[in-house]
């Protein structure tokens, strides 16, 4: 029995990031959502509640996720696609702009208006001032997400450790998407990943950070591709 898609979004995304890739319509995908304040914990909770053997698609801060859970229980994971994301530990100036946004939260700022402040890295200039359609489901994102939430995922963010020096651990089927415009997560963030997981495949796809939203199709048949032809039972690493 092949294992279900596990859909992990970003920090402040919902499950429209996937809309339009055809991976949230397969029987069995599960799109949780990411609401813990500690990284461990959010990890522990999927494992908890998820099926024995999964394959694990997350972006950005679900990318962590994934690896983390990966890293904790390599046994249950048939597969690992690792989108827009960075293995590394968090730098000074990603905490300060964390805590800040929390404080704003705090102080009643909207999840919506915070997105809006970053639209362009998110979806790079020349998609934000020319694809309305995508800049309102992105901010949508945003209002859906919610306070609480975001603020949950803020604070997780805080609790994250370096993953890239632990990679080299897995021995499991690993796809690595980047996009090749996105300045939040650049494309060297990805080779570093791939030279740590053997046998890793690295794909770059002419887009910005929210990659899946902006080349749906062609992330969507990537991923199906990989799924199909790729995977095999994972061996658990050393």
């Amino acid at each position: 029995m092949t294992a279900p898609l596990v859909l992990l979004p970003g920090m402040n995304c919902t499950g429209d990031l996937w809309a339009h890739t055809g991976l949230d319509t397969e029987g069995g995908t599960i799109r949780p959502v990411l609401d813990r304040p500690a990284l461990r914990d959010q990890a522990a909770e999927l494992m908890r509640v998820l099926p024995p053997r999964v394959v694990l698609v997350g972006h950005s801060l679900g990318g962590i996720v994934a690896m983390a859970f990966a890293l904790a229980a390599p046994e249950r994971v048939e597969g690992l696609c690792l989108v827009s994301t960075n293995a590394k530990a968090p730098t000074a100036a990603q905490r300060d702009g964390w805590r800040a946004w929390i404080d704003r939260l705090d102080a009643g700022a909207s999840p919506r208006a915070l997105q809006q402040e970053i639209i362009e890295p998110l979806l790079g200039a020349e998609v934000a001032a020319d694809r309305p359609d995508l800049v309102e489901r992105t901010l949508v994102m945003g209002e859906e997400t919610g306070a609480a939430t975001l603020r949950a995922q803020l604070e997780m963010q805080l609790t994250r450790v370096d993953l890239l020096s632990r990679l080299s651990a897995l021995r499991l089927p690993t796809l690595v998407v980047s996009g090749l415009d996105d300045v939040i997560c650049p494309p060297h963030f990805h080779t570093e990943i791939v030279g740590e997981v053997d046998g890793a495949r690295l794909v770059s796809l002419d887009a910005g950070h929210l990659l899946p939203l902006e080349r749906p199709h062609e992330f969507g048949d990537l991923v199906r591709s990989w799924r199909s032809q790729q995977l095999r039972p994972a061996a658990v690493g050393a």
